[in-house]
């Protein structure tokens, strides 16, 4: 046999046993995230259903909203980032996720959850799988075990463009899949976007005391589908048209109520935003405090919290929206919630509009955040029955949450 052919069999048979190795690993991780996510919607399906001495029960309105009725304050608990890897890779991680949030849930007991965004992280090198659903599926069993009502805003993570499901599929797994907790709707079909829908309260005699609307702040930019230069999308501007509108529907309805009543109509009911990336008024709001030597100026309030990033500090989208402009100019939205930096939690009150990062949960995303604690919590929001509202975050490891299974130790750094 020449050199030649010699050569030639000895690189087939490389190359036969690379194909075998890449097989057994394919399979392997298969059977092992298969497995994993097994034991991880089983741990879900663990935690005791939340006990309500009177829980409120949405139903929807003639415009197919979903509404609250109650005379009282209205809480809404916001968590966000949990990033639920779903792999193999992060099955250990994913459980201490389920952990925390099962905990918060379960002390606060919540009028409706907001989960904004990144609730899954398909991301192969830490979480072991591309599959988007699998972190979805596990977090959405969580919450109807715990039996709150819940919504979600869709993050950047949630739908990667290398990941198995695009993103319509995934709000389409969130909004018809029969989940009984679940007020979470894809929203109008020619507004882009996935989730963009509003959530009424109103008080016994009809008259909305608050909406809270729900806004898809989109992924990456077209420049950067794969997310490698954080290069983020803003709201577009026919989501911003959708919140004009169906404001001023809000509106009229209200005021048709009022006037029923025997009351005089009213410019605007008050509401509350949630979105995952923040809008670029959150950094130019953060730079004149931090450029004013971290102190309150004519434009900028501190409310609560710090900045725990790094330069540039705020992770907006690149672009320009006039969803803040929109929101001045209406008068209706007095807070605007997000989550997306996991180290920043502060809030600040822009031009009287209040832009309010929250704690996250993440234990996988940011590398040795697992073993940081300072960072990880929810916000807590009291809407009273004139509409006015207040927020504080609350961390995870005190000792008012008790947790189904042990609390890691970790660094309050």
């Amino acid at each position: 046999m020449s050199a030649k052919k010699a050569k030639g069999k000895k690189t087939k048979k490389v190359l036969g046993v690379i194909a075998i190795l890449f097989v057994l690993f394919v399979i392997a991780t298969v059977i092992t995230t298969v497995i994993g996510n097994n034991v991880n919607t089983k741990k879900a399906s663990s935690f005791e259903t939340v006990q309500y001495e009177s829980q409120l029960k949405p139903v929807k309105d003639q415009r197919g909203n979903w509404t609250f009725t109650t005379d009282e304050d209205f809480k809404v608990m916001q968590i966000t980032d949990i990033h639920i890897g779903g792999g193999w890779m992060s099955l250990g991680k994913d459980a201490k996720a389920l952990n925390a949030v099962a905990a918060m849930i379960t002390a606060e007991k919540p009028d409706l959850v907001v989960a904004t965004g990144d609730i899954a992280y398909p991301v192969f090198f830490q979480a072991g799988t591309f599959n988007n659903l699998s972190g979805a599926k596990i977090f959405a069993t969580l919450m109807e075990k715990l039996g709150v009502y819940w919504t979600i805003n869709l993050g950047n993570h949630d739908s990667e463009i290398y990941s198995y499901y695009n993103r319509e599929k995934v709000s389409n797994f969130y909004a018809n899949s029969g989940f009984k907790y679940c007020l979470y709707q894809s929203g109008p079909e020619d507004v882009d976007g996935y989730g963009n829908h509003v959530i009424n309260v109103k008080n016994s005699k009809g008259e909305i005391t608050q909406s809270l609307f729900m806004i898809d702040s989109q992924s990456y930019t077209k420049d950067d589908p794969f997310g490698v230069r954080w290069l983020y999308d803003n709201i577009h501007e026919n989501q911003v048209v959708w919140y004009e509108e169906t404001l001023r529907q809000i509106n009229a309805d209200n005021n048709a109520v009022l006037k029923a009543n025997g009351k005089e109509p009213i410019d605007t009911v008050k509401s509350l935003m949630f979105i995952h990336i923040p809008l670029t008024e959150q950094k130019d709001a953060w730079f004149e405090y931090a450029d004013n030597g971290n102190k309150d100026t004519e434009n900028v309030k501190h409310v609560y919290g710090i900045a725990g990033e790094k330069d540039p500090i705020v992770y907006p989208g690149v672009g320009e929206d006039r969803m803040f402009e929109t929101m001045l100019e209406l008068g209706s939205t007095k807070g605007v919630f997000f989550g997306h930096d996991h180290l920043n939690n502060f809030a600040l009150d822009y031009k009287g509009i209040q832009l309010s990062y929250s704690y996250s949960i993440d234990y996988l995303a940011y590398i040795g955040i697992s073993k940081q604690g300072a960072q990880r919590g929810c916000t807590v929001i009291d809407v009273k029955p004139d509409g006015t509202f207040s927020s504080h975050l609350e961390n995870y490891y005190q000792d008012k949450y008790v947790s189904l299974y042990e609390k890691e130790a970790v660094t309050m750094q």
